[in-house]
């Protein structure tokens, strides 16, 4: 939908839903307390414009409640079915996160050389445009690297030069999440210790500190509730997310996206540079923009199986502002928020022949020649998740994926078959078996190609799996 059609359906939702939008003192609007009058088709709009944000808020707050801002946290072993911060979760490399806190300071975080084969640095705010500053394919992380990041918000800063800072980086957010991950080379116990080390010594420095000043004094806001799911934010407190996130981020006066998001929220009381005041907002029917949102969620985890649809979005995957678009932003924040962009990685859903889809239910078996192999330069996995919530399926063996680092063995061919079975088929090597308990869970296995081969991905196709009869299942 472009701007102008955008501006105008706001237009047509202001006339329909207010019975008044004056100017008070400090500019907030005083809005009429009902929108009975908003189509499905509105509502519908509001949600799919607003799902970055809400997904992104979700992730980044979870991370500030758990672990706090200006904090480095690293994992020195792979996660496992305890993980429900964020769906879909690596269990192939190893990561290093933190929650940048920008508002008063800047902030620059100390990154060591590290000796994997695979390293990537990834930044977002609460838009969830994604960037990749470092990445050790363009042969960063080969010697340590001091990144400032700021905003347009920050205080006293404007992004002049810092003596003993290498890179400078201008966020569009002012809690902004950096996420670095790292392959961890199980296979050689002695690097992947050196890897998680390297890991655990990244420092996150206030600027004032990283000039042996005392940090500035800072209190953090006072943030609005998170869901548990997306789901739980379009229920209860979508327009105080909304006017909280607006209030932290940058949005580009020339980006058709930002405005039509503006747009869309301006006739319901929410505008960047306000306070949120529950009595001068619209009063959303929560029931209504649960649905409408869960909806969304399924159409867009239905699409992700579309070939046409993934040919479609994949180039523009986990990209910053400008190289995406509405329709990709939604698929990526309700399949998995903060991944990579294809160049780096591509997250391939795989799924049972027929179009059947697969349940715990069943036992199945997925069947690779060495020519179907992934054509990965660096490495690659397949994951087991459960659909709906997109997270590991938990078994006693911790085993959530086949893969490089989770272990695989080739047949005497150079191929592979992998299982998905209660019970490990015998003569199955353990390596190749992904355990499940015998419940009604769809599933959702998702190929991970590590700097894949963009060659040969064009003629590539994702493998599926094979539904096991009856009488064959453990």
């Amino acid at each position: 939908m472009d701007i102008n059609f955008a501006r105008k359906a706001s237009q047509k939702l202001g006339r329909l839903c207010l019975v008044g939008f004056l100017a008070i003192a400090g500019g907030a609007p005083a809005i009429a307390q009902k929108t009975d009058s908003l189509s499905d088709q509105q509502v519908e709009n509001l949600v799919r414009r607003s799902y970055q944000y809400v997904a992104m808020f979700n992730v980044i707050q979870k991370e500030i409640v758990t672990k706090g801002l200006n904090k480095s946290f690293a994992n020195a072993e792979l996660l496992d079915h305890t993980m429900k911060g964020i769906a879909r979760p690596n269990n192939d490399t190893l990561y290093q996160m933190v929650t940048l806190d920008l508002r008063n300071e800047p902030v620059v975080v100390e990154y060591p050389s590290i000796d994997s084969t695979f390293v990537a640095l990834e930044t977002s705010g609460y838009a969830h445009y994604c960037d990749m500053p470092l990445l050790s394919a363009k042969g960063d992380f080969k010697k340590p690297v001091k990144v400032l990041f700021y905003t347009d918000r920050t205080k006293g800063y404007r992004g002049e030069k810092i003596k003993g800072v290498d890179r400078i980086i201008k966020a569009d957010g002012d809690f902004y999440y950096a996420f670095l991950r790292a392959m961890p080379h199980q296979s050689d116990p002695k690097r992947m210790a050196r890897v998680a080390k390297a890991l655990q010594d990244v420092k996150v420095l206030p600027l004032s500190q990283f000039r042996g000043k005392p940090a500035r004094s800072s209190h953090a806001p006072k943030f609005p509730a998170h869901g548990k799911t997306d789901a739980d934010v379009f229920a209860s407190n979508l327009l105080e997310v909304m006017q909280f996130v607006f209030n932290h981020t940058t949005f580009d006066p020339n980006n058709e996206m930002d405005q039509a998001v503006l747009a869309a929220y301006a006739p319901l009381g929410v505008a960047p540079g306000q306070t949120f005041d529950p009595s001068r907002v619209a009063k959303l029917d929560g029931t209504r923009f649960r649905r409408i949102a869960e909806e969304v969620a399924e159409k867009a985890l239905a699409s992700m199986t579309d070939k046409a649809v993934q040919k479609r979005i994949t180039p523009k995957m986990f990209m910053p502002k400008g190289e995406t678009d509405l329709e990709t932003l939604v698929v990526v924040s309700v399949t998995g928020p903060i991944g990579v962009p294809a160049y780096v990685a591509r997250y391939l859903p795989s799924s049972a022949k027929g179009g059947q889809p697969m349940n715990a239910k069943n036992d199945y078996v997925l069947k690779m020649s060495k020519a179907q192999l992934p054509p990965a330069e660096a490495f690659w996995s397949l994951t087991l998740y459960d659909l709906k919530n997109g997270f590991f399926i938990p078994n006693d063996q911790k085993k959530y994926s086949v893969g490089e680092n989770a272990g695989y063995k080739l047949n005497k061919d150079g191929g592979i078959e992998i299982h998905v079975s209660e019970k490990k088929p015998e003569g199955v090597p353990e390596e190749n078996w992904l355990p499940i308990s015998r419940a009604d869970v769809d599933l959702d296995p998702m190929f991970r190609i590590y700097e894949p081969d963009a060659k040969k991905m064009e003629a590539w196709t994702v493998p599926q799996f094979e539904m096991l009869k009856a009488s064959s299942a453990n």
